[in-house]
Parts: C-alpha cells; sequence; structure tokens
C-alpha cells in the first residue's frame, strides 16, 4: 500500500495542536485523516481536540472523518476518552437504526477496533436475522430474501463499514465499483481482490483483513455462496435512498 501522506499538503509539526484543532476544522478530507492520526498522541491534548471535533459534527449521516476521529477514541486507551465517548456516543457515531430492533452495537465496536474478520462474520449474521428464522439455522442467507431486508438495516450496516474504514469499505462502497464495471462480475472479482487470475481469493485465510485491501474488499457476508445473492443485495432500494 502506497504511503498516504505522499505529495499531500503540509501538515503543521505535532507540537502544534492548536493549529492542528485549527486546521483540522477546515481542511480536505484527506488531510482531516492525517490531521487525527497525529492528535492521538500520549499526551492526551491531542485527543482533547479530537472530543471537541467529534462534538461539533453533524449526527447524521456520519462521515468517514467522525469515524475515524471515533476509532482513535476509542482505541487511545485513555480514561478520559472513554468517559466521554460513553457519555456521548455510547453507541457510537453512527446512528444503530433498525427497523425490526436489531441491536449493531457490536458491529460498531468490532468495526472501531477494525476487527473486520469479526466484523464480516457478525454482518452475515445479522443478515440471516433480516432474511428470518430459517436463514439464522442455515446461517446463510437466498437471494430470494434479499427484498425482504429493511432499508433502515441495510444503510446501518453499511454506514457502520463506511465510518470505520476510511471509506474503504461496505456495500455501497462495491455498488458503485459493479455499476462502474458495468456490472461485469468478471471484471468486478479482480478488482476487488476475490480473484486473481483463474484462482478465487480462499477464505478465510487469502482475504485481507485490514486496510491495506483493495477498496471494496469486505463485507463478504453471503457472496461467496454465489452472484444472486450479492446481486440483489447491491441492488437493493436502500442504495438509491440514500
Amino acid at each position: 500500500m502506497t504511503d498516504s501522506k505522499t505529495n499531500s499538503a503540509p501538515i503543521a509539526a505535532p507540537s502544534d495542536l492548536s493549529g492542528l484543532g485549527s486546521q483540522l476544522r477546515s481542511a480536505p478530507e484527506k488531510t482531516q485523516m492525517q490531521l487525527i492520526e497525529q492528535l492521538a498522541d500520549p499526551s492526551n491534548a491531542g485527543l482533547d481536540i479530537l472530543m471537541e471535533f467529534l462534538m461539533e459534527q453533524p449526527p447524521a449521516p456520519a462521515s468517514v472523518v467522525a469515524g475515524k476521529a471515533y476509532q482513535t477514541l476509542y482505541q487511545s486507551n485513555s480514561p478520559k476518552a472513554a468517559e466521554f465517548l460513553k457519555t456521548h456516543f455510547p453507541t457510537g457515531v453512527v446512528p444503530l437504526r433498525s427497523e425490526r430492533g436489531a441491536d449493531y452495537t457490536e458491529l460498531q465496536q468490532l468495526l472501531a477496533r477494525q476487527d473486520f474478520k469479526a466484523a464480516d462474520r457478525l454482518t452475515l449474521q445479522k443478515l440471516c436475522e433480516l432474511a428470518g428464522a430459517r436463514a439464522v439455522l442455515r446461517k446463510w442467507f437466498y437471494f430470494t430474501e434479499v427484498d425482504s431486508f429493511p432499508i433502515a438495516d441495510l444503510v446501518t450496516i453499511n454506514s457502520l463499514w463506511l465510518a470505520h474504514s476510511e471509506g474503504k469499505f461496505g456495500f455501497s462502497v462495491q455498488r458503485e465499483i459493479w455499476l462502474s464495471l458495468g456490472q461485469n462480475w468478471d471484471k468486478m472479482w479482480p478488482k476487488i481482490g476475490w480473484k486473481t487470475g483463474n484462482s478465487w481469493t480462499r477464505y478465510p485465510n487469502e482475504f485481507t483483513w485490514n486496510l491495506t485491501a483493495p477498496r471494496g474488499h469486505l463485507p463478504l457476508s453471503n457472496q461467496l455462496r454465489g452472484v444472486r445473492a450479492m446481486e440483489k443485495l447491491l441492488s437493493h432500494p436502500a442504495w438509491s435512498s440514500t
């Protein structure tokens, strides 16, 4: 993976935290992501700036920058940051809406920790819950069950993946790539790292469970069972409403 800081705009020295805070509010998204990394300093002064910044963000939809700021605080091991998140963002920065009363708190926590393998397994579990009791028992869903998935739930799951992957992962990302390739699956698989030449990527060890993966690499969820379920998922009305 190339260094994300190559050819980027100059950033203030880490010691100039007030300067970093000012830049964070006005810089382009790419620079904001870099600034957040610099503000993850052990002195906690940078974390204070991130807390202020997070409080200023609109509640929905959660941006990738808000997701990155939340992740940095979540992973900081700072008691002050932990108390702040517990008080102001008890379920994260993404609104956990569900038409079925589903609880997406654990998925938010796994993604905030960037435990993408566990988050992928839980995503499939949640989709099976949306499909119904029989899908839960078989641990996968039929393509014919996708139409019954509530828009709110798919948007929540997708927003969690987007916010906590710097915008690299999510069904909407996969849909964007799929449409850009003329809905050509043979071009799609190598593009997102699911196939190399004539060889399919083997689950789980050959998949990349971190942000060095190709854009759209995750989530896998039900897609490994065939193209029909994925086509239904990427054609769901949820994406025309976002």
